[in-house]
């Protein structure tokens, strides 16, 4: 079913991030970042609706607002 909320843009990306190890990160390494969902803003303000195409299982969940470069659909 498509809403209102389907149409609009997000307003943020949501991701989920798998850490390195001490000695990953000691060789350059950094955590990996894997984009699983996005988000919009509630009507009144206070909140977000978020839509997920996948959970992550380690937990780590980071939500970041949409840059002008990133665009919708990337």
């Amino acid at each position: 079913m498509t809403t209102k909320q389907d149409k609009r843009t997000p307003t943020h990306y949501v991701y989920a991030v798998e850490d390195v190890t001490a000695d990953e990160q000691a060789n350059g390494k950094k955590a990996f970042w894997t984009k699983i969902g996005a988000a919009w803003p509630n009507a009144d303000g206070k909140g977000f609706s978020v839509r997920f195409t996948c959970m992550p299982i380690n937990g780590r969940i980071t939500m970041r607002e949409v840059t002008a470069d990133e665009g919708v659909g990337q």
